[in-house]
Protein backbone atom coordinates (compact mmCIF):
# COMPACT_ATOMS: atom_id res chain seq x y z
CA UNK A 1 0.00 0.00 0.00
CA UNK A 2 2.47 3.12 -1.11
CA UNK A 3 0.01 5.60 -1.87
CA UNK A 4 -0.78 5.99 2.06
CA UNK A 5 2.81 5.60 2.91
CA UNK A 6 3.53 8.90 0.94
CA UNK A 7 1.24 10.80 1.61
CA UNK A 8 1.73 10.26 5.37
CA UNK A 9 5.50 11.31 4.40
CA UNK A 10 4.75 13.95 2.91
CA UNK A 11 2.31 15.32 5.09
CA UNK A 12 5.11 14.83 8.18
CA UNK A 13 7.54 16.85 6.13
CA UNK A 14 5.21 19.34 5.46
CA UNK A 15 4.62 19.85 9.13
CA UNK A 16 8.72 19.79 10.33
CA UNK A 17 8.96 22.68 7.75
CA UNK A 18 6.48 24.66 9.19
CA UNK A 19 9.07 26.08 12.17
CA UNK A 20 11.50 27.28 9.54
CA UNK A 21 8.97 28.79 6.87
CA UNK A 22 6.94 30.95 9.70
CA UNK A 23 9.68 32.84 10.80
CA UNK A 24 9.65 34.46 7.22
CA UNK A 25 5.79 35.10 7.20
CA UNK A 26 5.17 38.75 8.22
CA UNK A 27 1.97 37.13 10.26
CA UNK A 28 4.63 35.86 13.00
CA UNK A 29 5.50 39.05 14.17
CA UNK A 30 9.35 38.32 13.49
CA UNK A 31 11.16 40.79 11.53
CA UNK A 32 11.76 39.89 7.45
CA UNK A 33 14.87 39.75 6.20
CA UNK A 34 16.00 41.88 3.21
CA UNK A 35 14.77 40.74 -0.41
CA UNK A 36 17.89 39.42 -2.54
CA UNK A 37 19.49 41.99 -4.02
CA UNK A 38 18.06 45.24 -1.63
CA UNK A 39 20.64 45.91 0.85
CA UNK A 40 21.36 49.14 -0.89
CA UNK A 41 17.89 50.16 -0.67
CA UNK A 42 17.19 49.18 3.00
CA UNK A 43 20.56 51.14 3.54
CA UNK A 44 19.18 54.06 1.38
CA UNK A 45 15.94 53.56 3.54
CA UNK A 46 18.28 53.87 6.66
CA UNK A 47 17.24 50.22 8.08
CA UNK A 48 19.44 48.58 10.33
CA UNK A 49 21.10 45.33 8.26
CA UNK A 50 22.69 42.55 10.96
CA UNK A 51 24.79 39.71 9.07
CA UNK A 52 25.66 36.52 10.40
CA UNK A 53 29.83 35.93 9.73
CA UNK A 54 30.27 32.74 8.21
CA UNK A 55 33.76 31.82 9.70
CA UNK A 56 34.19 27.75 8.33
CA UNK A 57 34.08 26.33 5.04
CA UNK A 58 30.72 24.14 6.07
CA UNK A 59 27.77 24.17 3.69
CA UNK A 60 25.45 23.19 6.27
CA UNK A 61 25.99 26.07 8.90
CA UNK A 62 25.96 28.31 5.97
CA UNK A 63 22.38 27.49 5.03
CA UNK A 64 21.27 27.14 8.72
CA UNK A 65 22.71 30.75 9.23
CA UNK A 66 21.12 32.41 5.59
CA UNK A 67 18.16 30.85 6.99
CA UNK A 68 17.96 32.18 10.45
CA UNK A 69 16.38 35.50 9.89
CA UNK A 70 19.82 37.32 9.22
CA UNK A 71 19.72 40.38 6.42
CA UNK A 72 23.45 39.50 4.61
CA UNK A 73 25.68 36.85 5.87
CA UNK A 74 29.19 38.00 6.20
CA UNK A 75 31.54 35.45 5.12
CA UNK A 76 35.02 35.13 6.43
CA UNK A 77 37.97 35.01 4.06
CA UNK A 78 40.36 37.53 6.01
CA UNK A 79 39.98 35.96 9.40
CA UNK A 80 39.79 31.88 8.75
CA UNK A 81 39.87 29.34 6.85
CA UNK A 82 37.65 29.90 3.72
CA UNK A 83 39.17 29.75 0.41
CA UNK A 84 38.39 30.71 -2.71
CA UNK A 85 36.99 27.21 -3.32
CA UNK A 86 35.42 26.57 -0.27
CA UNK A 87 33.85 30.18 -0.73
CA UNK A 88 32.20 29.12 -4.60
CA UNK A 89 30.30 26.01 -2.35
CA UNK A 90 28.96 28.42 0.06
CA UNK A 91 27.62 30.32 -2.23
CA UNK A 92 26.10 27.56 -4.16
CA UNK A 93 24.77 25.80 -0.92
CA UNK A 94 22.63 29.15 -0.08
CA UNK A 95 21.22 29.66 -3.40
CA UNK A 96 17.51 30.90 -2.91
CA UNK A 97 17.98 31.78 0.93
CA UNK A 98 16.59 35.31 1.97
CA UNK A 99 20.06 36.06 3.66
CA UNK A 100 22.45 38.12 0.90
CA UNK A 101 25.60 36.91 0.34
CA UNK A 102 28.69 39.50 0.86
CA UNK A 103 32.44 38.61 1.15
CA UNK A 104 35.44 40.41 3.23
CA UNK A 105 38.42 39.65 1.15
CA UNK A 106 42.01 38.82 2.79
CA UNK A 107 43.28 42.27 1.35
CA UNK A 108 42.14 45.10 -0.40
CA UNK A 109 43.30 43.79 -4.01
CA UNK A 110 40.74 44.39 -7.49
CA UNK A 111 41.60 40.32 -8.37
CA UNK A 112 40.38 38.81 -5.16
CA UNK A 113 36.97 41.54 -5.24
CA UNK A 114 37.08 39.87 -8.74
CA UNK A 115 36.70 36.14 -8.10
CA UNK A 116 34.20 36.95 -4.88
CA UNK A 117 32.01 38.69 -7.10
CA UNK A 118 32.03 36.14 -10.10
CA UNK A 119 31.52 33.24 -7.69
CA UNK A 120 28.17 34.68 -6.60
CA UNK A 121 29.02 37.55 -3.83
CA UNK A 122 26.63 40.36 -3.81
CA UNK A 123 29.18 42.68 -2.38
CA UNK A 124 32.66 42.76 -1.07
CA UNK A 125 34.20 43.87 2.30
CA UNK A 126 37.72 45.89 1.67
CA UNK A 127 39.70 45.39 4.74
CA UNK A 128 42.54 47.99 5.85
CA UNK A 129 41.12 50.95 3.51
CA UNK A 130 43.54 53.54 4.93
CA UNK A 131 43.99 56.27 2.09
CA UNK A 132 41.18 57.55 -0.41
CA UNK A 133 43.21 55.44 -3.14
CA UNK A 134 42.37 52.31 -1.65
CA UNK A 135 39.07 53.62 -1.02
CA UNK A 136 38.35 54.60 -4.97
CA UNK A 137 40.42 50.93 -5.75
CA UNK A 138 38.09 49.58 -3.98
CA UNK A 139 34.91 50.71 -5.49
CA UNK A 140 36.48 50.27 -9.18
CA UNK A 141 37.23 46.58 -8.43
CA UNK A 142 33.37 46.31 -8.27
CA UNK A 143 32.38 47.98 -11.08
CA UNK A 144 32.44 47.01 -14.76
CA UNK A 145 34.04 49.99 -17.12
CA UNK A 146 34.13 52.69 -18.05
CA UNK A 147 32.99 53.03 -14.51
CA UNK A 148 35.50 50.48 -13.02
CA UNK A 149 37.77 47.89 -13.42
CA UNK A 150 36.00 44.88 -13.20
CA UNK A 151 36.46 42.09 -15.63
CA UNK A 152 33.73 40.35 -17.31
CA UNK A 153 33.32 36.88 -16.10
CA UNK A 154 30.15 36.02 -14.12
CA UNK A 155 29.05 32.83 -15.54
CA UNK A 156 28.41 31.37 -11.68
CA UNK A 157 27.29 34.51 -10.02
CA UNK A 158 24.71 34.96 -13.29
CA UNK A 159 23.85 31.43 -12.68
CA UNK A 160 22.77 31.67 -8.50
CA UNK A 161 20.50 34.55 -9.18
CA UNK A 162 18.69 33.42 -12.33
CA UNK A 163 20.37 35.69 -14.93
CA UNK A 164 21.67 35.91 -18.23
CA UNK A 165 25.37 37.02 -18.47
CA UNK A 166 24.60 40.09 -20.29
CA UNK A 167 21.38 41.14 -17.91
CA UNK A 168 23.57 40.21 -14.80
CA UNK A 169 25.70 43.45 -15.57
CA UNK A 170 22.71 45.56 -15.32
CA UNK A 171 22.18 43.87 -12.09
CA UNK A 172 25.40 43.96 -10.71
CA UNK A 173 25.55 48.16 -11.31
CA UNK A 174 22.23 48.17 -9.12
CA UNK A 175 22.84 46.20 -6.22
CA UNK A 176 26.49 45.05 -5.20
CA UNK A 177 27.39 46.62 -2.07
CA UNK A 178 31.32 47.68 -1.50
CA UNK A 179 32.07 48.17 2.27
CA UNK A 180 35.45 49.20 3.14
CA UNK A 181 36.84 48.77 6.57
CA UNK A 182 38.24 51.92 8.43
CA UNK A 183 41.09 49.86 11.01
CA UNK A 184 43.80 51.96 11.70
CA UNK A 185 44.78 55.57 13.25
CA UNK A 186 45.87 56.58 9.70
CA UNK A 187 42.28 56.13 8.21
CA UNK A 188 40.49 58.09 11.31
CA UNK A 189 43.48 60.98 9.79
CA UNK A 190 42.04 60.62 6.34
CA UNK A 191 38.55 59.57 7.52
CA UNK A 192 37.09 62.81 5.40
CA UNK A 193 39.03 62.14 1.87
CA UNK A 194 37.97 58.76 1.99
CA UNK A 195 34.08 58.61 3.46
CA UNK A 196 33.67 61.49 0.37
CA UNK A 197 34.94 58.74 -2.70
CA UNK A 198 31.75 58.22 -4.76
CA UNK A 199 30.30 54.52 -4.76
CA UNK A 200 30.77 53.82 -1.19
CA UNK A 201 27.73 52.47 0.48
CA UNK A 202 29.20 51.59 3.91
CA UNK A 203 32.45 52.95 5.97
CA UNK A 204 32.83 50.23 9.05
CA UNK A 205 34.81 51.08 11.73
CA UNK A 206 37.12 47.81 12.74
CA UNK A 207 36.94 48.54 16.03
CA UNK A 208 39.21 45.23 17.77
CA UNK A 209 42.05 46.63 14.95
CA UNK A 210 41.66 50.34 15.32
CA UNK A 211 42.04 50.06 19.45
CA UNK A 212 45.61 48.40 18.59
CA UNK A 213 46.26 51.23 16.12
CA UNK A 214 45.39 53.41 18.96
CA UNK A 215 47.09 52.00 21.56
CA UNK A 216 44.75 50.16 23.12
CA UNK A 217 45.51 46.73 22.29
CA UNK A 218 41.90 45.74 22.32
CA UNK A 219 40.07 48.33 24.84
CA UNK A 220 37.20 49.20 21.90
CA UNK A 221 35.84 51.22 24.85
CA UNK A 222 38.45 53.07 25.79
CA UNK A 223 37.79 56.73 25.12
CA UNK A 224 40.45 57.20 22.56
CA UNK A 225 38.63 54.74 20.45
CA UNK A 226 35.18 55.97 20.77
CA UNK A 227 36.35 59.21 19.92
CA UNK A 228 37.42 58.20 16.46
CA UNK A 229 34.12 56.53 16.30
CA UNK A 230 32.64 59.54 16.85
CA UNK A 231 34.71 61.05 14.24
CA UNK A 232 33.84 58.17 11.59
CA UNK A 233 30.23 58.51 12.21
CA UNK A 234 29.91 62.62 12.11
CA UNK A 235 31.86 62.08 8.12
CA UNK A 236 29.34 59.02 7.65
CA UNK A 237 26.54 61.96 7.95
CA UNK A 238 28.01 64.86 6.44
CA UNK A 239 28.48 62.49 3.23
CA UNK A 240 25.40 60.28 3.43
CA UNK A 241 27.20 57.29 4.03
CA UNK A 242 25.94 54.28 6.36
CA UNK A 243 28.03 53.85 8.90
CA UNK A 244 28.98 49.60 10.08
CA UNK A 245 30.18 48.10 13.08
CA UNK A 246 30.80 44.71 14.88
CA UNK A 247 28.43 44.19 17.46
CA UNK A 248 27.92 40.41 18.75
CA UNK A 249 24.94 40.94 21.57
CA UNK A 250 21.59 42.52 20.86
CA UNK A 251 22.95 45.31 23.22
CA UNK A 252 25.86 46.11 21.44
CA UNK A 253 23.57 46.23 18.68
CA UNK A 254 20.91 48.77 19.94
CA UNK A 255 23.64 50.94 21.83
CA UNK A 256 24.71 51.63 18.25
CA UNK A 257 21.59 51.84 16.58
CA UNK A 258 21.01 54.43 18.72
CA UNK A 259 23.68 55.78 18.33
CA UNK A 260 23.70 55.78 14.26
CA UNK A 261 24.86 53.17 13.15
CA UNK A 262 22.42 50.84 10.59
CA UNK A 263 24.83 47.67 9.56
CA UNK A 264 26.51 45.28 11.91
CA UNK A 265 28.23 42.24 11.61
CA UNK A 266 27.11 39.89 14.16
CA UNK A 267 29.03 36.84 15.72
CA UNK A 268 29.63 34.06 13.79
CA UNK A 269 27.83 30.17 13.32
CA UNK A 270 30.65 28.85 16.17
CA UNK A 271 29.48 31.96 19.02
CA UNK A 272 26.10 31.27 17.60
CA UNK A 273 26.01 27.78 18.40
CA UNK A 274 27.85 27.96 21.20
CA UNK A 275 25.39 30.70 23.24
CA UNK A 276 22.78 28.84 22.19
CA UNK A 277 23.80 25.58 23.90
CA UNK A 278 24.71 27.84 26.96
CA UNK A 279 21.20 29.46 26.61
CA UNK A 280 19.78 25.77 26.64
CA UNK A 281 21.91 24.28 29.40
CA UNK A 282 21.60 27.09 31.51
CA UNK A 283 17.46 26.43 32.12
CA UNK A 284 18.00 22.85 32.55
CA UNK A 285 17.07 21.89 36.39
CA UNK A 286 19.72 19.17 36.94
CA UNK A 287 18.76 17.42 40.01
CA UNK A 288 21.53 16.81 42.72
CA UNK A 289 23.33 13.37 43.18
CA UNK A 290 20.67 13.10 46.41
CA UNK A 291 17.28 13.83 44.74
CA UNK A 292 18.33 11.73 41.84
CA UNK A 293 17.78 8.57 43.66
CA UNK A 294 19.77 5.70 44.34
CA UNK A 295 22.20 4.42 41.26
CA UNK A 296 21.67 0.92 40.68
Amino acid sequence: MPGPRIGTLTLALALTALPARAQYDSTTGAAKPAAPGSLKTALKEGRPLIGATIAVPNVDTALAAAMAGFDFLWIEMEHGPISLESLREVLLATRGAPAIPITRVPFNEPWLAKRALDMGSLGVVFPFTGTRELAEQAVASCQYPPLGIRGFGPGLAATRYGLEASDYVRFADENVLVVVIVEEKRAIDNIEAIVSVPGIDVVFIGANDLSFSLGTRGRTGDSVVEQAVEKVLAACRKHGVTAGYPAGSAAEINKRIAQGFRFFQAGNELSLMREGARALLSRIERPTPTDAGPRR
